[in-house]
C-alpha cells in the first residue's frame, strides 16, 4: 500500500486552493529516525501562501489530520510528524502481498514495448573471463527488471564473430590444427592455435600476409574459409552455452558482427545522402564538432568499415525490426565515448529514436585494488571461477548443515548465485575488488545470507505445520516495532523496483533484499513466531511475506533462492 499517498490526499484536502496532490506528494519526506514519525511534511511551501510561519501552519494542519491509518500526529517545528497506525498498516500491507505473491510490485510503466539488450558479447574462440561477468549479469537482471515494469526485454548477445583475427586462425588451424583436438577442447585449442600464430608470426611476416588473404577469401565468401568459420563459431557458442547455462541466463538473439556485414553499405549510403560525411587524410568521417565529440571514422583509407558502422548498422536494423522503446547496451565504461558518438552519428542522420538508446556502463572488477585480467598472464577463467564458487560453498553446507539433502545442486546455486550477487549489489559505476571467499560467505552483506534468510523463513514456515489464513477476513495486524520495520521494507519493494528500473541500477534491488534480510533476522531474533496465540497467523504471514519478496528480490537479480541450506 501507498501509504505516503493516503497522507497526501489527506493533506491536500486541508490546502486545496495552494498545493495539488502531486505537490504534496513529492515534498513528503521519510524521516531519518523512526521516534520523528513515519511520514513527515515540511510546512514551508505554504508559508507565503498561507502568510504564516511554517511552524504555526504545521501545527494546525496537526490539529486537523484524522485517517484510520494515522495513529498520531506532532508538529515539531515547521514539520508536521506522522505516525501511522502500525496493526491496521501491517494488516493491509501482509494482505496485499499474500494476495499478489510473486507478482508484487509487478507495474505496466513499459505498455509491452519492446526493450533490445545488447549484453555479454564474448569474443569467438577465446574463453568468457571474469571480465565478461558484469555485462553478463547486468544485462540480464535489467532485463528482469524491465519484464517486472511491463516491457518486452530482447537479450541480445553481440557475439565478436567478425575480423581480421579469423584469418590468423585459419592460418593457425591449416598448418598446426587438429580437428579432435578441437572438438575436445575448443576455446582451449583454438586459443592455443591463436596464441601460437602470434608468436611464430614475429618471426615469419609472411604469415601475416596469409591471414590477411585468407580474410579477404572470407569476406569474399570462399567455401573453405566459411566452412572453417561457421564450425570455429558453432563450437565456440556450444562451450559458451555451458557458462550461459550454469548461470542460468538465455539469449533471444546471437546475432553478432558477421549479421551486420551486408547492412554496412547501406549505412554508408545513408549517411552520403544526407550529406554529412566528409574525408580526411584519405579517411571517411563524420564530423561531431558541434557535440563536442572526436570525428566519427566510418572508413578506413583503405576502404574498410569499422566498429562504429557496424554499431549504427545494429542500430537501425534493431529500431526497424523490434521498433523499440529503449534500446540498452550494457558495456563497459570505456566505451562511453563510442556511443555518445553513436547516437550523435545516428541524431545527424535525422533519428530522433536515438535518444532512447542509453548506454550502461560499469565499472571494473578488481583484486587487491589492480584489474582483474590475468594470474600468471593467464586469463582468469569464469567458469573456474563459478566451479570454485559452488566448491566453497559446498564445504560450508558441509560443516553447517551435512545432511542437507540435494548438498551438491544448493551449493551450485549458493555459490554461482553468490558471484552473481556480488557483482550486482556493488554500484554499477564503481570499480570493485572481487576476494572469492568474502563473496561466498553465509554471514555478511553476501547473497548466500541473503539466500539463508529465505530458507530460514521456509523452515520456519514448514515447522509451524497450518494452512495459514490469509483470507480478507483475518486479522493480519502487528505493532511491534521490529515487525515494524520489516512491513515498513516490505511495503517499498515496488517503490525499489521502480528506481532500480529508473536507474538502470540492479544494486538498488540486491542492497534492499540485504537490508530486509537484516529486518527480518532482528525480528526473528526477538521474537517467539511460532507461540501459540491470537497473533500467530499475523507472524505466519509476515514471515511468508518476507520469503515471497525474498524470492523475487532475487529472481530479479538472477540469483536462485534453494528452499533449504
Amino acid at each position: 500500500m501507498d501509504y505516503k499517498k493516503i497522507v497526501a490526499e489527506e493533506i491536500q484536502k486541508l490546502v486545496p486552493e495552494h498545493l495539488s496532490y502531486d505537490q504534496v506528494y513529492q515534498l513528503l519526506e521519510v524521516p531519518k529516525y523512526t521516534e520523528h514519525g513515519d511520514v513527515a511534511f515540511p510546512a514551508f511551501a505554504l508559508a507565503k501562501a498561507l502568510r504564516k510561519a511554517p511552524q504555526a501552519i504545521a501545527g494546525d494542519l496537526a490539529a486537523q489530520l484524522n485517517h484510520p491509518y494515522i495513529a498520531k500526529v506532532e508538529a515539531v517545528g515547521p514539520y508536521v510528524n506522522l505516525f501511522l497506525e502500525k496493526a491496521a498498516v501491517t494488516n493491509a500491507v501482509l494482505h496485499e502481498i499474500a494476495a499478489e505473491k510473486h507478482a508484487f510490485g509487478t507495474a505496466d510503466i513499459g505498455k509491452g514495448g519492446n526493450v533490445p539488450i545488447d549484453m555479454s558479447s564474448p569474443n569467438i574462440a577465446k574463453p568468457i573471463s571474469m571480465g565478461h561477468l558484469r555485462s553478463t549479469v547486468i544485462g540480464n537482471s535489467l532485463a528482469n527488471i524491465m519484464k517486472k515494469v511491463g516491457f518486452n526485454p530482447i537479450k541480445i548477445n553481440h557475439l565478436g564473430d567478425w575480423g581480421t583475427q579469423f584469418g590468423k586462425l585459419i592460418v593457425a588451424y591449416k598448418l598446426w590444427g587438429n580437428e579432435e583436438k578441437v572438438k575436445a577442447e575448443p576455446i582451449n585449442e583454438l586459443l592455443t592455435l591463436y596464441v601460437r600464430f602470434h608468436s611464430e608470426a614475429e618471426t615469419d611476416d609472411t604469415l601475416n600476409d596469409e591471414a590477411r588473404a585468407w580474410f579477404k577469401k572470407l569476406e569474399d565468401g570462399d567455401a573453405e574459409a566459411l566452412h572453417l568459420w561457421e564450425w570455429f563459431r558453432s563450437e565456440s557458442l556450444q562451450e559458451f552455452m555451458k557458462i550461459y547455462d550454469m548461470l542460468g541466463i538465455t539469449f533471444d538473439s546471437f546475432n553478432g558482427e558477421a549479421f551486420y556485414n551486408d547492412k554496412m553499405d547501406e549505412v554508408v549510403e545513408l549517411l552520403d545522402k544526407a550529406g554529412i560525411l566528409t574525408q580526411d587524410r584519405g579517411a571517411t568521417i563524420v564530423d561531431l564538432e558541434k557535440y563536442n565529440l572526436n570525428p566519427a571514422l566510418i572508413k578506413k583509407s583503405d576502404g574498410a568499415t569499422l566498429y562504429i558502422t557496424r554499431d549504427l548498422a545494429a542500430a537501425i536494423y534493431r529500431k526497424r525490426n523490434y521498433d523499440f522503446a529503449m534500446s540498452l547496451y550494457a558495456v563497459g565504461n570505456e566505451q562511453s565515448n563510442h556511443f555518445k558518438q553513436l547516437k550523435a552519428v545516428l541524431k545527424e542522420l535525422g533519428y530522433d529514436w536515438a535518444e532512447n538508446m542509453h548506454h550502461i556502463p560499469f565499472g571494473l572488477i578488481t583484486q587487491g585494488g589492480k584489474k582483474l585480467s590475468t594470474r600468471q598472464g593467464k586469463v582468469i577463467l569464469l567458469e573456474e571461477v563459478l566451479n570454485e564458487a559452488t566448491e566453497l560453498s559446498l564445504k560450508q553446507i558441509n560443516e553447517k548443515n551435512p545432511t542437507l539433502e540435494n548438498k551438491e545442486e544448493v551449493a551450485k546455486a549458493v555459490g554461482i548465485g553468490a558471484v552473481v550477487f556480488h557483482d550486482l549489489k556493488n554500484d554499477r559505476l564503481n570499480n570493485f575488488d572481487f576476494d572469492l571467499e568474502e563473496v561466498v560467505q553465509f554471514e555478511g552483506e553476501t547473497g548466500p545470507y541473503v539466500q539463508y534468510t529465505n530458507a530460514r523463513g521456509l523452515s520456519i514456515l514448514r515447522k509451524a505445520a497450518v494452512e495459514l489464513d490469509t483470507t480478507e477476513a483475518a486479522d493480519l495486524g502487528l505493532d511491534d516495532a521490529y515487525a515494524w520495520e520489516v512491513v515498513k521494507l516490505l511495503n517499498s519493494f515496488p517503490e525499489i523496483i521502480q528506481q532500480a528500473y529508473e536507474k538502470f541500477e540492479p544494486s538498488v534491488i540486491a542492497k534492499y533484499t540485504l537490508h530486509l534480510s537484516q529486518a527480518f533476522n532482528k525480528y526473528y531474533g526477538n521474537t517467539k513466531v511460532l507461540v501459540e496465540d491470537d497473533k500467530r497467523n499475523a507472524r505466519l504471514a509476515l514471515v511468508q511475506s518476507v520469503a515471497t519478496v525474498l524470492q523475487e528480490g532475487l529472481r530479479l537479480l538472477g540469483v536462485q533462492s534453494p528452499e533449504k541450506m
